[in-house]
């Protein structure tokens, strides 16, 4: 885990046209979920919060003629990103397929799984004597797309997020608040608000620093614009000289950037700038010590551990990405060892030319020498006459 030296130069909050380029040293690890149904942006999102392509857009033209998915996918994306020395090593975690069944009765299991299964993973891997490098995917922040409705959550939401709040930092979101007046905003987000408090829900609150002033505000600030509201756009338009990423209609350009259009600014200054290694610790601290004193209460031991990750290692080579994969790089192992085994028949056939020419330059060699040899035999004949 990195240390808070490491984490406080995070200015990217600040830097809303910074650019980020892939790197191979290593850095900080930091782990986003995105949760939610199809269709809210989640992909535009990520990409628009780093400015990045860092997963693609699925193909919507033929989506009636795929099969329909029959349980919830996991889907990593990973990436390594710098701004200004600092580096980040970056994982995404989506949820294809989350709630677009009709009956979607425990179709948040798989996610939960994933979670758990992940502190699993942890904990196994800080019993090894050898613990330099541990493979860390623990979630550390969960954002739950919520859809622009203007009335009320949907009970799939209200169940999931009770679930999600007591393993992860969880952050609600109002996806594609541009479909929403600013008064119908306000009362939505006050109506989510109700309901988290009534149902139990835990999200995610920004620490209040009672000796810092100016980060008390920017805490109080974010508190109260939870559930976030936020646009995604890939796309940049020109006003009055200065370059913008927005969505544009015919009455005008809804800007990503403009805290009076939406709380992006805040959300981002929230995961990347402000609080991101609060999120690191409080996933070490919180989440994964209260799953791993769960554990240790229940009696689970190391067995029950590996047995959990051979169940994680089993989902993963059942997805139908992962499959995928395999079937591509085992096409791409097939073709490689043709054009080795087509090389190594020439080089093969190369040889044996080669040979045969040298047999034949040594016979002509040997027949010259046999020449020279009787030319020498007659020359001391006619000598010793």
């Amino acid at each position: 885990m990195a240390d808070t030296a490491v984490m406080e130069p995070i200015g990217i909050a600040n830097l809303p046209n910074q650019k980020y380029k892939l790197v191979s040293s290593e850095g900080a690890t930091f782990t986003i979920m995105l949760a939610g149904e199809s269709g809210l942006g989640k992909t535009t999102f990520i990409n628009t919060l780093f400015q990045t392509s860092l997963k693609n857009h699925q193909e919507l033209r033929n989506r009636f003629n795929k099969p329909i998915k029959k349980t919830v996918e996991i889907d990593i994306i990973r990436a390594e990103l710098e701004e200004k020395n600092f580096k980040l090593n970056l994982n995404v975690i989506d949820t294809p397929g989350f709630g677009d069944n009709v009956d979607n009765k425990n179709s948040w299991n798989p996610i939960i799984e994933f979670i758990d299964d992940q502190h699993h993973s942890y904990m196994k891997q800080e019993s090894q004597p050898k613990r330099l490098k541990i493979n860390d995917l623990r979630v550390h922040a969960c954002l739950y797309f919520i859809r622009p409705t203007g009335h009320t959550l949907k009970p799939l939401d209200i169940e999931t997020m009770k679930k999600l709040g007591t393993r992860v930092n969880l952050i609600p979101i109002i996806s594609k608040a541009d479909t929403l007046t600013p008064n119908e905003m306000l009362e939505f987000k006050k109506r989510i608000r109700e309901i988290i408090e009534v149902q139990g829900i835990r999200i995610y609150s920004p620490p209040m620093e009672l000796d810092d002033q100016a980060a008390s505000e920017h805490a109080k600030q974010l508190i109260e614009s939870m559930p976030f509201s936020i646009i995604g756009s890939e796309e940049q338009f020109d006003i009055n000289g200065t370059t913008v990423i927005g969505r544009k209609y015919p009455w005008g350009v809804v800007e990503v950037e403009n805290d009076q259009h939406c709380d992006f600014r805040k959300l981002r200054s929230l995961l990347l700038r402000t609080n991101m290694l609060d999120l690191i610790l409080s996933t070490n601290e919180i989440h994964y010590e209260a799953f791993r004193s769960k554990m240790i209460n229940s009696g689970d031991d190391y067995e029950d551990l590996k047995k959990s990750s051979d169940k994680l290692a089993e989902k993963i080579t059942n997805n139908p990405q992962f499959l995928e994969e395999e079937k591509k790089l085992k096409r791409y192992f097939a073709e490689q060892l043709r054009n080795e085994d087509q090389r190594f028949k020439q080089w093969k056939q190369n040889i044996y030319t080669e040979k045969n020419r040298l047999n034949h330059d040594l016979a002509q060699l040997q027949a010259q020498m046999k020449k020279l040899e009787e030319e020498v035999r007659v020359l001391q004949e006619k000598r010793s006459k």
